[in-house]
Order: C-alpha cells, then structure tokens, then sequence
C-alpha cells in the first residue's frame, strides 16, 4: 500500500485464503491470533491464473535459496 508518498507500506501477515475462478485468483492476507476470534483481513489480491503461475515460482524459488542459506523452514 503506498501513503500517497511514494513509500510503500508494510503489514505483517500469518493468515491467508485462495479462491479461483476461471478467470482469477484472489488471495486475501490477514492476521490471526492464538485466542482471536477470527482472522483480520488486510489485504485482497486478484490477479490473472498466468500471474498466479508466475508468483508461484518466484516464491518456490525465493524458499529454495532461504533454505540454502539458512535451513529447511519448519512447518507453521
């Protein structure tokens, strides 16, 4: 999210919902909390399935040298 300044802003996220059709993903980040109630919802990503695919591998690629430098990421 930018401020209006050009500065983007950061949010943390644990908590994350996929649905598709067939044209779009839409990928909702979100905080949840031992003890919360439920999920809060920050941010809603809808993209292209082509995009999508993209992401995926930026992503498996990203995790692959993580784990080279630093070990295998335990499960959450």
């Amino acid at each position: 999210m930018d401020k209006g300044n050009g500065e983007l802003v950061g949010r943390y996220a644990n908590f994350f919902r996929v649905g598709h059709t067939a044209f779009e993903f839409v990928i909702d980040f979100g905080q949840l909390y031992q003890g919360g109630s439920s999920e809060q919802l920050h941010t809603r990503i809808i993209t292209s399935p082509a995009y999508v695919a993209e992401l995926l591998r930026l992503l498996a690629a990203s995790v692959g040298e993580y784990e080279e430098t630093f070990g295998v990421i335990p499960k959450a």
